[in-house]
């Protein structure tokens, strides 16, 4: 049974993240609000939180105003490509590098986590003219391919790590059963994996879906725009409406929270692996 100053000490840490959780949803709280306020109500001084009269109106003149669902279509392409092209690629790449011994396992695994150290701006030159020689530019392949050749260094060192924690008794019983490496990979370890696979997904996820500088870099016709980069262009033209920009940004974070709360059992029972042997 809990002593009193167990409750009390109990009560200060959960009084202390209900604070810290309050000032980072704070922003989307005023985002939310400002995409139901009227225009009349933005020149108000002081500014009020939450809106005298909601309507949804501002939700529709801004997706009527720049062409929001075909910017949402191309944003969903890009982010699905990536998402797939990591969880087929970076489990591959984790699962030679941890559980497949080979000569010089070490030294390429040290190699590859030593490209993390290199800039972006030092590789986005010819990282550019790779893609520009293979008549990739103003298309999506840019954006989709790289997460399929490999997966991306962390991910796959994540990835690694969780697949380390697996015994290799359970690998050797299905050997000694007549399994291979792929039915091994695709009945054991995948199914094991899958909280550290719906953390690498969220990752994925969210970078893709807000990434701005590779479709700024990439991308040149309006109509292949995403939504990072529909958006900034839409602020541009039409910044005065505060209202209607924060109903399209509201818009645009949705698939997020949607993508969150579907990975997030996952990330629950990662959680509660992680304290317990497997």
């Amino acid at each position: 049974m809990k002593s009193k100053k167990q409750y009390v000490d109990l009560t200060i840490v959960y009084v202390l993240l209900i604070m810290i959780s309050f000032i980072y949803i704070l922003p989307f709280i005023w985002t939310v609000s400002t995409s139901f306020k009227a225009d009349s109500e933005l020149l108000d001084y002081p500014p009020s939180f939450f809106p005298k009269s909601p309507s949804p109106d501002n939700y529709v003149k801004a997706v009527n105003r720049f062409p929001f669902f075909k910017y949402f279509v191309n944003s969903m392409i890009i982010t699905l490509g990536n998402v797939i092209g990591v969880l087929i690629s970076a489990p591959l790449v984790a699962y030679g590098f941890s559980k497949i011994k080979w000569k010089a396992q070490n030294v390429f695994f040290i190699l590859m986590l030593s490209t993390t150290m290199i800039p972006g701006a030092v590789t986005m030159v010819p990282t550019f003219l790779i893609f520009k020689h293979l008549n990739w530019l103003d298309s999506y392949l840019p954006l989709i391919v790289p997460a399929i050749l490999g997966g991306g260094t962390m991910n796959v060192f994540l990835i690694r790590q969780f697949f380390l924690s697996i015994p290799n008794d359970i690998i050797e019983a299905a050997k000694i059963d007549g399994a291979n490496d792929f039915t091994i990979y695709m009945k054991i370890m995948l199914p094991l994996s899958k909280p550290v696979l719906s953390i690498v997904s969220l990752f994925t996820f969210i970078g893709s879906w807000n990434n701005y500088m590779g479709p700024l870099i990439y991308i040149t016709s309006e109509e292949k725009f995403p939504l990072a980069l529909g958006m900034p262009m839409f602020m541009s033209r039409y910044g005065t409406y505060w209202n209607q920009a924060m109903a399209a940004a509201t818009l645009t974070l949705l698939p997020t929270i949607i993508f969150f709360i579907f990975v997030q059992k996952y990330l629950i029972e990662g959680i509660k692996l992680s304290g317990m042997k497997i």
